[in-house]
């Protein structure tokens, strides 16, 4: 070892382990993803922008990382807590220690992640902080009791100008009807999704104006994924909301189909008056079962959210409840009952089923296209 790391909690509680990645220090929320695979694509995922992830499969980094796997420009998360820390076994791929110390995050091994997980389930989301010290410092009980202070002191996601800090430059890629993409954590695979259905993508920052988006003349507009707490940037709302109105007054003789994806979907909501609520420990990972009300058909889903929609609050006149989670009964998806207005909770652009959602990107690219 050499390097020992302690995470310390809020309540208290101090996890020890071997430090990887970058030799500095993290706090903020301490989340959890149940996922088997796609360690790459969580750390580089800009929705876990201001957390640390705890990953619950214990072999971590067997396969490496790779350009292709990324989602995003870097990796997001403060920090990553696994069980064990593997060197990669593929050629042409690099180390997920070599890939954390580039970008500057943190991770700390050897932590009985099922403990903590259960921890964090049984008390819910939990403020935390990495530290580091000289092998020779690990369970000194001093350190440990620096680490649960720091973790009381971070600051909440709602403080923090999380979406600013995620959203990308502006792009265009693609040929097709023109679909306005607003960033607010944008994950590179809705992109592809998009292109490869034969559309025009234009990635809009976060901090455009809707008059902005609009000036382009998009056949459609996507809402992304994104960080923290939907309600703590009433801009991006009111700019949801314009897009929106534009929408409405358009009507049906010219539709403005709109897509909302998991932050984008709960600020589609809060655009029409409806409301958002903490999750006690969320939903991360690659295996959320997700009903279609619709349908009746149950879809495998991939989701990253902290935050869900009050469905009492929807407005019933005009938005219905489309789909819902059947572990816990909470919103997944919701429609306008005229418009081609609509939202998921989940991520259509991740496939753990492993095609079960890409229909979610078909039916928007067919309202794009008029068919």
């Amino acid at each position: 070892m050499s390097r020992a790391a302690v995470l310390g909690l809020e309540d208290g509680s101090v996890w020890w382990g071997e430090a990887f990645g970058d030799a500095s220090s993290a706090s903020g929320e301490v989340v959890f993803n149940t996922a088997m695979t796609g360690y790459q694509e969580i750390a580089s995922d800009a929705s876990y922008n201001g957390q640390l992830v705890v990953l619950t499969y214990p072999l971590i980094g067997n396969y490496g990382v790779f350009d292709r796997a990324s989602e995003s420009r870097r990796p997001w998360v403060e920090a990553l807590v696994v069980r064990e820390l593997n060197a990669t076994c593929r050629d042409d791929t690099i180390d997920l220690d070599a890939y954390m110390r580039q970008y500057g995050v943190p991770g700390i091994a050897g932590v009985d992640t099922r403990a903590l997980v259960r921890r964090l389930r049984a008390k819910g989301t939990l403020r935390g902080a990495v530290l580091q010290v000289p092998p020779d410092r690990a369970h000194d009980g001093g350190v440990g009791q620096e680490a649960v202070a720091k973790a009381r002191a971070a600051a909440p996601l709602a403080a923090k100008p999380l979406v600013i800090e995620s959203t990308g430059l502006s792009r265009q890629v693609g040929s097709g009807p023109k679909v306005a993409l607003l960033d607010t954590g944008v994950k590179e695979n809705q992109v592809r999704c998009l292109v490869r259905r034969g559309a025009t993508v234009k990635v809009f920052p976060a901090t455009s104006t809707a008059r902005e988006v609009l000036s382009w003349s998009p056949d459609g507009v996507v809402i992304t994924n994104g960080p923290g707490d939907p309600a703590a940037i009433p801009q991006i709302t009111r700019n949801a909301k314009l897009l929106l109105d534009a929408a409405l007054q358009r009507g049906a003789a010219r539709p403005l189909p709109i897509l909302g994806i998991c932050l984008g979907h709960q600020l589609l909501a809060l655009a029409f008056g409806a409301r958002t609520f903490k999750l006690k420990f969320g939903h991360r990972g690659g295996n959320q079962p997700v009903k279609d009300l619709k349908t009746g058909r149950v879809h495998i889903t991939s989701q990253n959210h902290g935050f869900a929609v009050d469905p009492d609050s929807l407005p019933s006149s005009e938005f219905e409840v489309t789909h819902r989670n059947l572990n816990d009964g909470t919103v997944e998806g919701m429609a306008h009952r005229e418009l081609p207005i609509f939202s998921v909770q989940y991520h259509p652009e991740a496939h753990p089923g492993p095609w079960d959602n890409a229909y979610i990107f078909r039916e928007f690219v067919a309202a794009l296209k008029g068919a």
